[in-house]
């Protein structure tokens, strides 16, 4: 190996390990200790450091940040003189390796390969350099598509695996291929799928996850609504797996792109244990297509019952709105064509009126099914006597309550709500979930008199 005519050089090393296995971090320790040991004791050397990246892929300089950070004190002119095991270690990337030896050279820097016996500043090193380096970067390629058939291989067999860290609820079990629930993030995942479920839309959810402080999958502060309908449609969380969901287009830059059919894929039924229900699940994956907006029908999920009330005279939705300009505390349900060519003047309904109603239309469906002999039935052979009194005195009370008193919020009653039509006349129906309907009359109301004819 050559030397330059300064008397003391300047000598750092560089070392790297493609995997961050046990195996490998002991080779890159031995590395350390054996560079670190070679150059001080070495006469006429100066030991500036070793430089080492652990479990990154020599094909790209990008994610190299201890070679990088030896290229910048390089040209800071800290260093004379770099050490390293051999070509492959050095980078795997042709015109990368090249362009690094290049820049080093021309500022008088050379790089000694110890495998190889190589050192950069001789008239025949940047041949036999190019010549290595193709070779690296091909045993790469080898090594690449290797490891893609083998992967390929299991995704056939039915047998995969995904980033943990980045899909919410799921942790990494014992056994291979094991993929075992996290129970405090199944919690955040059910929340949003109940939010979904009560008719929030994902950018709604986004925000009221932030505001929650829920960190997203992602680990960061601020959920998007993308975010959001990846996990809704994540078919993960109903105990399945589609595999190949992408794939890598560049072995050197590792760039991949969404499989849109170039390579097959395929589709594992009851993998692991479900977060969400499957049935439940495949209801969502309807709902979201029916929300896809359209010309003629753009869905609103910012409230609970936003896209749940319709105007049956002109097929328009009721949005709230406030009452005029100097009362926003007072909402009023009014339809979008009130003010459109078509003056739809079907009735407006205040918001604590719409409530009232809803509350009420609930409480007379619930005893008109006579759960309360259902419960106390139940409640006999299940509680103490006591127990049961209570129990009867509080059925008796919720019988008598006034709707506005009743403890069923707009987020419950949104889950049971399908529809809500209004008709021109005062009537209003209400189609339950299980595809019932009631009718109701709306009673008139204003805020300062409130409702002017008894229900």
């Amino acid at each position: 190996m050559k030397r330059t005519d300064k008397l003391i050089q300047r000598v750092a090393a560089y070392a790297r390990v493609s995997t961050e296995k046990e195996e490998q971090q002991t080779s890159i320790e031995a590395q350390k200790d054996y560079y670190s040991t070679y150059i001080k004791t070495h006469v006429g050397w100066e030991f500036v450091g070793v430089y080492a990246d652990e479990g990154i892929s020599g094909c790209s300089t990008k994610r190299r940040v201890q070679f990088n950070q030896l290229m910048n004190d390089c040209r800071d002119g800290k260093i004379d003189m770099v050490l390293t095991k051999s070509i492959s270690r050095f980078g795997r990337n042709t015109v990368d390796t090249l362009n690094a030896i290049r820049e080093l050279k021309s500022n008088g820097i050379g790089v000694y390969f110890e495998k190889e016996q190589i050192w950069t500043l001789d008239s025949k090193g940047e041949f036999i350099i190019t010549l290595m380096s193709s070779l690296a970067q091909e045993e790469s390629r080898s090594m690449s598509e290797n490891i893609l058939w083998a992967v390929r291989k299991r995704y056939a067999q039915g047998k995969g695996s995904f980033a943990y860290s980045r899909v919410l609820g799921f942790d990494r079990g014992k056994e291979k291929f094991e993929i075992v629930i996290n129970p405090k993030e199944a919690v955040q995942v059910c929340k949003i799928f109940r939010m979904f479920l009560q008719g929030l839309t994902p950018h709604t959810i986004g925000i009221a996850m932030t505001a929650a402080g829920i960190p997203s999958p992602g680990g960061k502060d601020k959920w998007n609504s993308a975010t959001v309908r990846r996990m809704l449609s994540n078919e993960k969380y109903k105990g399945d797996m589609l595999l190949q969901k992408e794939f890598t287009v560049d072995f050197l830059s590792k760039k991949k792109k969404k499989n849109e059919g170039e390579l097959p894929q395929y589709y594992v039924s009851n993998n692991h244990e479900p977060i969400i229900d499957p049935w439940l699940f495949d209801y969502v994956q309807e709902q979201l297509q029916k929300r896809t907006r359209t010309k003629e029908h753009r869905y609103s999920g910012i409230g609970y019952l936003n896209s749940k009330i319709f105007c049956t005279k002109c097929g328009a939705a009721f949005g709230p709105r406030p009452w005029h300009s100097t009362s926003y505390n007072n909402i009023v349900w009014q339809c979008r064509n009130r003010y459109s060519d078509v003056k739809c003047k079907t009735v407006n309904i205040y918001d604590n009126l719409l409530f009232y109603v809803l509350h009420d239309v609930a409480r007379k469906k619930i005893v008109a099914k006579d759960i309360r002999t259902a419960i106390v039935e139940f409640a006999v052979d299940e509680v103490s006597p006591k127990k049961l009194k209570a129990i009867e005195q509080y059925l008796t009370d919720f019988e008598t309550m006034s709707p506005l008193e009743m403890l069923s919020d707009a987020d419950d009653l949104s889950f049971v709500i399908q529809r809500i039509m209004v008709k021109p006349d005062r009537q209003l129906e209400v189609k339950w979930l299980d595809g019932s309907m009631d009718r109701y009359e709306i009673p008139k109301y204003t805020p300062r008199r409130g409702i002017e004819k008894p229900v």
